[in-house]
């Protein structure tokens, strides 16, 4: 990777008008999102933006978020890898709101035919928010829908998008949200939109979760230095607020107190407090309660473990305080989340 591609990365994120994305407001109600796939799109591209939701709706148990494959005239749709994409519909100018995201990765100007600018511009109308991710970016601006907007594309397109859109205000982020156009340079800064969409919508905590499941870890590197591009797009800027949380996940079982957790950290109580409430917005507290349970959901889905043992592995002291906060957190008991969902229930 050359210095180009690393002075990208280092750019913040870009945002602006928040309170216009109803795809930001928090809720807990599904989501539905339309997803155009063009052809030549590569399958990470699409993952990146399905497998954050589906790890959502894994980890909470719930139904947060439903996905709606379309291609531009119904039929799979290749991909770089020739494995075909089956589609749910055609895209078509209707008067539907859902969030429509515009996938695309290379060869996207065969697609870029005046009826699908035309249906893009009349979806502009109607859709709350409209996305371009990675070259759907071009298609954007192409269809006039980014004009006097910051956007960003792929780092290695930057300037040719600069030159060809002087209308649209290029910028060097990995993703931009302005109102209602959200656009992302690649597939890790797509993640990383994904899962500012589940924090802003859900929390941070179980934003952090998904993150998990996108971390990899080289032998090679010191622990201290594993941070992935999902972690660092939540906002975990500050490495003691990075650390601590590492502890606080490190100490599920028997939680820290948080005059021990910020002494581990060197600092005060009082500064790790102030930390989190800037880099996360909750108390340490908070997360680390938030941490335990959605440890202890897991074990709820995904085991037959009995209730007192999942208490005990999560921190807490009996099983009817676990019970109590579990219920305020998921407005339902640990023995109706497993009834409703027994059958994802694995044997241990």
């Amino acid at each position: 990777m050359d210095g180009n591609a690393l002075q990208f990365r280092k750019q913040s994120i870009h945002y602006r008008n928040l309170t216009e994305v109803i795809l930001l407001q928090r809720s807990t109600e599904r989501l539905d999102i339309d997803l155009l796939v063009l052809p030549d799109a590569n399958l990470i591209l699409i993952a990146s933006v399905i497998e954050p939701l589906r790890g959502a709706n894994r980890i909470s148990g719930s139904e947060l978020y439903r996905w709606r494959l379309l291609t531009p005239d119904g039929a799979p749709v290749p991909t770089t890898s020739n494995i075909a994409v089956p589609a749910q519909g055609a895209f078509k100018a209707t008067t539907e709101d859902t969030p429509l995201f515009v996938l695309a990765s290379y060869n996207w100007r065969r697609s870029a035919t005046p009826a699908l600018k035309m249906q893009l511009s009349h979806a502009a109308r109607y859709r709350t928010v409209i996305a371009g991710i990675e070259s759907g970016t071009w298609l954007l601006a192409e269809a006039s829908l980014l004009d006097g907007l910051p956007a960003t594309v792929h780092w290695e397109d930057y300037e040719d998008f600069a030159l060809a859109y002087p209308e649209v205000r290029a910028v060097k982020d990995r993703f931009v949200i302005d109102g209602k156009r959200l656009t992302t340079s690649g597939s890790l800064p797509t993640v990383d939109l994904m899962l500012e969409v589940i924090r802003q919508r859900q929390g941070y905590s179980l934003a952090l979760e998904v993150s998990r499941l996108f971390r990899y870890e080289q032998p090679s590197f010191h622990a201290d230095e594993q941070l992935s591009a999902a972690s660092a797009g939540l906002g975990m800027h500050d490495p003691r607020v990075t650390q601590a949380v590492r502890l606080m996940e490190e100490h599920i079982e028997q939680p820290l107190v948080l005059a021990r957790l910020a002494r581990r950290v060197g600092i005060s109580a009082r500064h790790l407090q102030d930390l989190f409430r800037q880099s996360i917005g909750a108390a340490p507290h908070v997360h680390y309660l938030a941490l335990r349970l959605n440890a202890a959901r897991r074990k709820v889905i995904e085991t037959t473990a009995s209730f007192t043992d999942i208490a005990a592995a999560t921190g807490f002291n009996s099983a009817s305080a676990f019970a109590r906060s579990y219920r305020a957190s998921f407005s339902e008991s640990p023995s109706e989340t497993r009834r409703r969902l027994r059958r994802r229930i694995t044997p241990t």
